[in-house]
């Protein structure tokens, strides 16, 4: 598969194939590709599930949506420390590589997942592949950081969503034949379920008649301070005396502002409307006619920029800045949030672009190179 290890494979035996899933973004990413293996009849591709996100609205509402089979193994990893994920998922994924062994790994995104069966798969001799490889914040401080830097470092095959993360990874050292850019696969599965999506009554269960956000907030560097939540309560707040404000709450974030006595002020609000986290076609039916997206999510920069929406990413820094240079995202900090809002509600949010081959063919461009990569 590579110049290092010269593996060949005849088409004969259909190649087995591991998609890795550990959390939503994983979901949306992996169906796409699922659907399109599963096409061929040269491979076998087997759903794992890690169980990072054991909430039903988190995990399985995704594989319910994006018509994913029920994995072909299940982690049951849970929550935990950075370590406690990473040594439960090596060790449990590890046992199934020895008793089903796979042809090829595609790993994905940035959780701690994505790094631990990399590392598996790496040490048994098995192809890794990286799917969204090359994205980079350069904010070590970031969990996802490490692992986008530690998996890219041992993977065989790097498939990116952007030219620019193809700079990246050569800056890195990484052979430009271990790169293919195949594009964004997450707006594959947009593609894929526009119509469900477009015809979902999100809107009309909740009540929505006027000028609406859609907030999502998970990061640790967002919510696990309580200054820092009680900033962006305050700031959500204010923005929701000008529109409506749909709050979808991350199990930790609702954690948090439980545990920092904040929860009430987000769900006796009469502007905010705070909902359990949803699936991806209620989500992205809010998503497609909402006035602004207001996130601390990778997924929602990518999406809002495909659709043309304004989007207001409260971080310092972003690993997908061709959201930014391209598209309709921006980096704000709470006290810009208002401003952004008034922005976005008379027009004057900076029009943005779709970046080169986020197109909804990502999966069929992914397919072609692993199919070309197993056979070399």
């Amino acid at each position: 598969m590579t110049p290092v290890r010269q593996r060949k494979y005849s088409l004969v035996t259909p190649k087995k194939v591991h998609l890795i899933a550990a959390a939503r973004p994983n979901f949306m990413k992996i169906a796409p590709l699922y659907h399109a293996l599963k096409a061929q009849k040269w491979c076998r591709p087997l759903v794992v599930h890690t169980g990072q996100h054991y909430d039903a609205n988190m995990s399985d509402a995704f594989f319910r949506d994006l018509t994913l089979p029920e994995p072909a193994h299940h982690l049951e990893i849970g929550s935990g420390t950075h370590a406690e994920q990473t040594g439960r998922t090596m060790i449990a994924y590890e046992a199934v590589c020895q008793t089903d062994r796979p042809d090829a790994i595609v790993v994905v995104g940035d959780v701690n997942a994505t790094a631990a069966c990399a590392m598996v798969g790496a040490k048994l001799w098995i192809p890794v592949i990286h799917l969204e490889a090359g994205l980079r914040s350069r904010d070590r401080r970031m969990p996802e950081e490490i692992n986008r830097l530690v998996t890219d470092a041992i993977v065989d095959v790097l498939w990116t969503p952007s030219r620019d993360a193809d700079a990246n990874l050569i800056a890195e050292g990484v052979p430009p034949e271990k790169i293919d850019c195949i594009g964004n696969i997450m707006l594959d599965s947009f593609e894929m379920l526009r119509a469900k999506i477009t015809t979902a009554d999100t809107r009309a269960q909740l009540k929505l008649t006027g000028p609406f956000a859609v907030v999502t907030l998970h990061r640790p560097s967002n919510v696990d301070a309580a200054a820092k939540l009680e900033e962006l309560v305050a700031a959500i707040e204010k923005i929701s005396e000008k529109l409506t404000v749909v709050f979808t709450v991350h199990p930790r974030t609702r954690k948090r502002l439980a545990e920092y006595g904040l929860l009430e002020r987000i769900t006796e609000a009469s502007g905010i409307r705070a909902t359990e986290p949803l699936g991806y076609i209620e989500f992205m039916n809010l998503v497609m006619h909402a006035t602004i997206a207001i996130t601390d999510s990778g997924g929602v920069q990518e999406e809002t920029t495909y659709l043309g929406i304004p989007c207001a990413t409260l971080r310092e820094n972003t690993e997908r800045p061709i959201t930014v240079s391209e598209g309709t995202n921006r980096l704000l900090k709470p006290a810009q949030l208002a401003a952004a809002v008034d922005e976005a509600l008379s027009g004057r949010w900076p029009k943005g672009r779709r970046p080169e081959l986020w197109d909804g063919q990502a999966a069929m461009r992914a397919e072609r190179s692993l199919r070309t990569r197993l056979q070399a």
